[in-house]
Protein backbone atom coordinates (compact mmCIF):
# COMPACT_ATOMS: atom_id res chain seq x y z
CA UNK A 1 0.00 0.00 0.00
CA UNK A 2 1.16 3.82 -0.67
CA UNK A 3 1.46 5.75 1.79
CA UNK A 4 -0.01 9.25 1.68
CA UNK A 5 2.30 11.92 0.89
CA UNK A 6 2.28 15.37 -0.85
CA UNK A 7 2.47 13.88 -4.24
CA UNK A 8 -0.45 12.04 -3.75
CA UNK A 9 -2.38 14.87 -1.85
CA UNK A 10 -1.02 17.41 -4.82
CA UNK A 11 -2.33 14.35 -7.48
CA UNK A 12 -5.86 14.43 -5.94
CA UNK A 13 -6.19 18.12 -5.49
CA UNK A 14 -5.68 18.41 -9.39
CA UNK A 15 -8.97 16.81 -9.92
CA UNK A 16 -11.02 19.49 -8.05
CA UNK A 17 -12.73 21.93 -10.01
CA UNK A 18 -13.43 25.48 -9.73
CA UNK A 19 -17.22 25.30 -9.91
CA UNK A 20 -16.94 27.97 -12.38
CA UNK A 21 -14.08 27.49 -14.64
CA UNK A 22 -13.11 24.21 -16.13
CA UNK A 23 -10.11 24.47 -14.49
CA UNK A 24 -8.48 22.44 -11.17
CA UNK A 25 -7.67 24.34 -8.13
CA UNK A 26 -4.61 23.57 -8.70
CA UNK A 27 -4.10 24.80 -12.47
CA UNK A 28 -6.00 28.28 -10.70
CA UNK A 29 -2.84 28.38 -8.06
CA UNK A 30 -5.34 28.28 -5.68
CA UNK A 31 -3.21 25.81 -3.59
CA UNK A 32 -0.69 27.77 -1.74
CA UNK A 33 0.88 24.82 0.47
CA UNK A 34 0.30 21.11 1.40
CA UNK A 35 1.54 19.38 4.61
CA UNK A 36 1.15 15.53 5.20
CA UNK A 37 1.75 14.28 9.20
CA UNK A 38 0.41 10.70 9.20
CA UNK A 39 -2.53 10.75 7.98
CA UNK A 40 -3.84 14.54 8.55
CA UNK A 41 -3.68 16.60 5.85
CA UNK A 42 -3.63 20.49 6.15
CA UNK A 43 -3.72 22.17 2.80
CA UNK A 44 -3.60 26.35 2.59
CA UNK A 45 -5.18 27.69 -0.21
CA UNK A 46 -6.34 31.17 -1.25
CA UNK A 47 -9.19 32.47 -3.31
CA UNK A 48 -9.36 35.07 -6.31
CA UNK A 49 -11.53 37.46 -3.76
CA UNK A 50 -12.52 37.84 -0.32
CA UNK A 51 -15.87 37.50 -1.49
CA UNK A 52 -15.79 34.73 -3.71
CA UNK A 53 -19.23 33.04 -3.44
CA UNK A 54 -18.05 29.54 -3.93
CA UNK A 55 -15.51 29.65 -0.98
CA UNK A 56 -17.39 26.92 1.39
CA UNK A 57 -18.04 24.91 -1.96
CA UNK A 58 -14.74 24.82 -3.31
CA UNK A 59 -13.57 23.52 0.40
CA UNK A 60 -15.98 21.24 0.84
CA UNK A 61 -15.08 19.49 -2.91
CA UNK A 62 -11.41 19.28 -1.54
CA UNK A 63 -11.99 17.71 1.82
CA UNK A 64 -14.42 15.24 0.19
CA UNK A 65 -11.91 14.64 -2.59
CA UNK A 66 -8.61 14.08 -0.37
CA UNK A 67 -10.84 12.30 2.96
CA UNK A 68 -11.06 9.82 -0.08
CA UNK A 69 -7.54 8.92 -0.01
CA UNK A 70 -6.25 5.64 1.54
CA UNK A 71 -4.74 6.25 5.21
CA UNK A 72 -5.92 10.04 5.35
CA UNK A 73 -7.62 10.50 8.53
CA UNK A 74 -8.68 14.06 8.12
CA UNK A 75 -7.80 17.26 6.32
CA UNK A 76 -7.60 20.92 7.31
CA UNK A 77 -8.20 23.75 4.61
CA UNK A 78 -6.54 26.67 5.62
CA UNK A 79 -7.73 29.86 3.93
CA UNK A 80 -4.79 32.41 3.53
CA UNK A 81 -4.59 36.26 1.60
CA UNK A 82 -1.11 36.93 2.09
CA UNK A 83 0.60 36.47 -0.53
CA UNK A 84 -2.79 37.89 -2.27
CA UNK A 85 -3.89 35.64 -5.54
CA UNK A 86 -2.81 37.31 -8.89
CA UNK A 87 -3.01 35.72 -12.63
CA UNK A 88 0.99 35.26 -12.29
CA UNK A 89 -0.21 32.00 -10.17
CA UNK A 90 -1.94 29.83 -13.12
CA UNK A 91 -0.39 27.03 -14.57
CA UNK A 92 0.51 26.90 -18.16
CA UNK A 93 -2.81 24.58 -18.56
CA UNK A 94 -5.02 26.85 -16.51
CA UNK A 95 -3.85 29.69 -18.34
CA UNK A 96 -4.41 27.97 -21.52
CA UNK A 97 -7.97 27.15 -21.02
CA UNK A 98 -8.92 30.37 -19.77
CA UNK A 99 -7.78 31.50 -23.32
CA UNK A 100 -9.77 29.36 -25.01
CA UNK A 101 -12.79 30.95 -23.06
CA UNK A 102 -11.91 34.27 -24.50
CA UNK A 103 -10.48 35.37 -20.58
CA UNK A 104 -7.22 37.56 -20.99
CA UNK A 105 -4.55 35.89 -18.80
Amino acid sequence: MNSLNQQTVWRALAEVMDPELPISVVDMGLIYDVRVNGGAVDIDMTFTAMACPAMTMMIDDICAKINTLAQCSGTRVHVVWNPPWTKARLSERGRAVLQSMGIAV
